[in-house]
């Protein structure tokens, strides 16, 4: 089977006329648009949040996407939910390329009030290759699904690796039936946020090994990464990188390891992403061996952006503006796959003027059409 690259992301998109898109939203082309962004999911009174902490997996047609469900509290400089409510954390399932979702809400995910779910120790024996797999990983733990997100095992322990604190997002590669690597933030040396590191399991998650380090400790945070194979000992990897003495210094920066994940080498910063601690990014290859890089920027003008590189991420294209429409800067978290068709569903959390309560977003777009 040689190396395989799982698919990630996912979002949740109600039918238009039931939220009444602005025309900014809605982009008016129809279905043939170059660009086209419709509403996920929103709900009066919640806040939706952060695709990219959960994850993303297609099928096709079919996408799923992860996301936190809060109360909403308008803030200026902090995130506009209210700490002091409960929150949920859901998914939305689509089985048209993104055009439209439905909302679920797994138990596992949701306990009944006054329950704690344990972590437990992986038995191992994990399949990454089942058919319709997924994996999330959230702080220490993970969890499985082998039925398209419907249903979930887990939590199960990451372990620690030596390492102060373990703040994982989902991020990983499957390389085999029992092996998979996962790309990780561990806390610094000063027990602060982060850096980025790869692990890998060799026996269907029983025993999850630190492989290597991704660049060097940084001195302010190195987080987030979102990972693709361009062979069998290739890897690219984009990582969220924040300075805090420059309210600008929000970027993306590129790493590739040509010996499986081994070692890797600094490629440069493909991209900025504006202040308050910058954003994520989301990387695919594309059918034709480009990379795509997508995410939101912080500063003014708000919005969503993307940047193509024809050389396996050495270099990248101008910035491709899919939307600057954004009220604030609390946006982002991108989460980005490709359909059958060639067209890009990127998925979000988003605030307008139209719609100001953080809710979720997709924008389909064709990046052969964009320029």
């Amino acid at each position: 089977m040689g190396f395989r690259i799982p698919h990630k992301v996912a979002s949740l998109v109600f039918c238009m006329a039931v939220f009444g898109c602005s025309q900014a939203e809605a982009n008016a082309g129809g279905s043939d648009a170059a660009i086209r962004h419709v509403i996920v999911y929103k709900e009066t009174g919640r806040f939706c949040g952060w695709p990219a902490n959960n994850g993303v997996w297609h099928w096709g047609n079919e996408i799923v996407v992860g996301f936190h469900l809060m109360y909403y509290q308008e803030k200026t400089n902090r995130h506009s939910f209210d700490r002091d409510k409960p929150k949920a954390r859901v998914f939305a399932r689509s089985l048209d390329g993104g055009r439209t979702w439905t909302l679920e809400k797994p138990k596992l995910f949701n306990p009944d009030p006054g329950t704690k779910i344990q972590s437990m120790d992986c038995p191992g024996g994990i399949d990454f290759t089942a058919p319709n797999f997924a994996m999330t990983a959230r702080g220490g733990r993970f969890y499985i699904s082998y039925d398209r997100c419907r249903n979930w095992q887990g939590p199960y322990k990451l372990g620690d690796f030596g390492q102060k604190k373990i703040m994982a997002r989902t991020d990983y590669i499957v390389n085999g039936p029992g092996d998979c690597y996962f790309f990780l933030t561990a806390s610094k040396t000063d027990g602060n946020e982060g850096r980025v590191f790869c692990a890998r399991t060799q026996d269907g998650g029983k025993m999850i090994r630190f492989v290597s380090w991704i660049g060097p400790e940084p001195t302010t945070y190195n987080i987030m990464p979102s990972t693709v194979r361009l062979s069998a000992d290739e890897l690219v990897t984009s990582i969220r990188h924040y300075d805090r003495g420059d309210i600008q210094m929000g970027r993306i920066d590129i790493y590739d390891s040509k010996d499986n994940g081994r070692s890797w080498h600094y490629l440069g910063a493909a991209a900025g992403t504006g202040n308050h601690g910058g954003n994520p990014p989301s990387m695919v290859l594309l059918r034709d061996g480009r990379l795509c890089l997508t995410y939101c920027y912080r500063s003014r003008p708000h919005g969503v952006r993307a940047k193509i590189s024809s050389d396996r991420g050495k270099t990248w294209g101008d910035v491709i503006h899919l939307r600057d429409d954004g009220r604030t800067w609390d946006i982002g978290y991108m989460r980005t796959v490709e359909r059958a068709d060639g067209k890009l569903v990127s998925i979000y959390y988003y605030t307008t003027e139209a719609n100001p309560q953080q809710h979720i977003a997709a924008t389909i777009w064709d990046p052969n059409r964009i320029r």
